[in-house]
């Protein structure tokens, strides 16, 4: 069975100023989070402003991922669509591509499907690809929750191997574990309650903090799987203001800020995204700042 465990980056997609993907500074991204210890990326999440992109656009993404990781870490490729049939058609896509070793894709957004929608919805990706499949759990993003007992459902269909769980709900992550078999892959999808997500099984977490600070996020999910829980708190008490910063505004509006600060990429976005507000800009320089993240322009990669 494929193992997925660690920290991954759910990778943002830097633009540049005429509204283009900036290969180069993505590029350059993957390289450094690769360089600084990351355990897999997921390009084409949501932080990477997918719903944003044309088809070939994704495409491109991804392949860039795959070009650059040069298969040292596994590449998780986001795949999803409020249409059944699209979410298949675009699993197959990225299942054909070598250097693809799983695919992320979400619950149907806008929907709003029961319970027993979801599990076909999946069941139908799943039957379509031999690729392992992790199931995208976010109802603040799409309107549906992904229940603990449909989820154990899913689990017992062969590549459906891994939840990255973004509810917010603790109770629920903890009640998966009566629902799945002991070698399912539970992901956090919050960087702010993996601690207490890795306590009760979790193996990892899908970031959005460690497209700034790849690091660091490995080395405090590294600590937690390894008992190692003075440490994790230490780093995770450090860095925790980063991690809610990064939701003061829509994601990925904070974290493409402070990577720009930081001269990693240009702070470029698609409509309907706009630039962060003054003020919340100001809250989120000072965190940034604080931690010594804010290099001089010359220093920049």
């Amino acid at each position: 069975m494929f193992d997925l465990h660690g920290c991954g980056t759910a990778l943002v997609t830097p633009f540049k100023a005429d509204g283009s993907i900036d290969e180069r500074a993505f590029r350059s991204l993957v390289e450094w989070q690769i360089e600084s210890g990351i355990d897999f990326l997921v390009p084409c999440g949501t932080t990477g402003e997918t719903p944003t992109l044309s088809h070939d656009e994704w495409l491109r993404v991804i392949d860039i991922a795959i070009e650059v990781g040069r298969g040292r870490v596994p590449i998780v490729a986001g795949a999803t669509s409020n249409s059944t049939r699209e979410a298949v058609q675009k699993a197959r896509e990225v299942a054909s591509r070598r250097g693809v070793d799983a695919i992320l894709t979400a619950t149907p957004y806008y929907n709003k499907p029961t319970q027993e929608g979801q599990y076909q919805h999946f069941k139908a990706i799943a039957e379509a690809v031999d690729k392992p499949l992790v199931l995208y759990n976010v109802p603040g993003r799409t309107g549906a929750n992904l229940e603990p007992a449909t989820l154990g459902r899913l689990a017992q269909i062969r590549n459906i191997i891994a939840v990255k769980e973004a509810s917010g709900n603790l109770a629920q992550v903890t009640e998966i574990f009566q629902y799945v078999p002991e070698n399912f892959i539970v992901l956090s999808g919050d960087d702010a309650l993996t601690l207490p997500i890795i306590a009760v099984g979790g193996r990892g977490l899908i970031s959005v903090a460690s497209n700034e600070i790849p690091r660091e996020m490995s080395e405090m999910i590294a600590a937690a799987l390894n008992n190692d829980w003075t440490k994790a708190r230490q780093m995770n008490n450090q860095y925790l203001p980063l991690m809610q910063a990064n939701f003061i505004e829509s994601s990925p509006l904070p974290v493409k800020a402070a990577l720009a600060m930081m001269g990693r990429i240009d702070e470029n976005y698609r409509l309907p995204l706009l630039p962060m507000k003054k003020e919340t800009r100001a809250k989120l320089e000072k965190i940034v700042s604080s931690l010594g993240l804010i290099v001089p322009q010359s220093a920049a990669v």
